[in-house]
């Protein structure tokens, strides 16, 4: 029983050292484009957090939240793109996005996109303000043809 117990107790009560390092996440925000040529000017954030929710939300929430699980994979990814970029990183957030966006019917501006690209940024509490980092643009990545994707 005492093995037991001091299994478990590492699970409930964490150690603070389980960070390597306290840092801002980052917020992934994405620009729809025209054309591979275009300069965004307009960001969104993809999956922003609700303003509130209900007691019931949050323990629904508590047993099944998929798409919070993929946001947080998001965010891993963002990181592991900060620390050491690849390929496979950015590939999985556009991947991310797309799907996102396809699934999304509210969006009016998708029907005439036709590219797509990503931002990270690093929100920041600095003495009583708060600051934004851009730290990385994805490549400009090309969205699927509309007929297929987005009907």
């Amino acid at each position: 029983m005492v093995k037991t117990l001091t299994l478990l107790l590492p699970a409930l009560f964490p150690s603070w050292r389980f960070f390597d390092v306290i840092a801002p996440s980052p917020r992934v925000q994405f620009a729809l484009l025209y054309s591979d040529k275009e300069v965004a000017n307009e960001w969104q954030e993809f999956r922003p957090r609700p303003a509130h929710l209900s007691l019931l939300q949050m323990s629904g929430r508590m047993a099944w939240n998929p798409c919070w699980n993929e946001s947080l994979f998001l965010v891993s990814c963002a990181e592991r793109l900060l620390q050491n970029p690849t390929q496979h990183s950015e590939d999985e957030i556009l991947n991310r996005i797309v799907i996102g966006l396809i699934g999304d019917t509210s969006g009016a501006d998708l029907p005439d996109a036709t590219h797509l690209q990503f931002r990270l940024v690093l929100v920041q509490r600095v003495e009583a303000a708060i600051t934004e980092e851009i730290v990385f643009y994805s490549r400009i990545q090309a969205l699927p043809t509309h007929g297929a994707a987005w009907n």
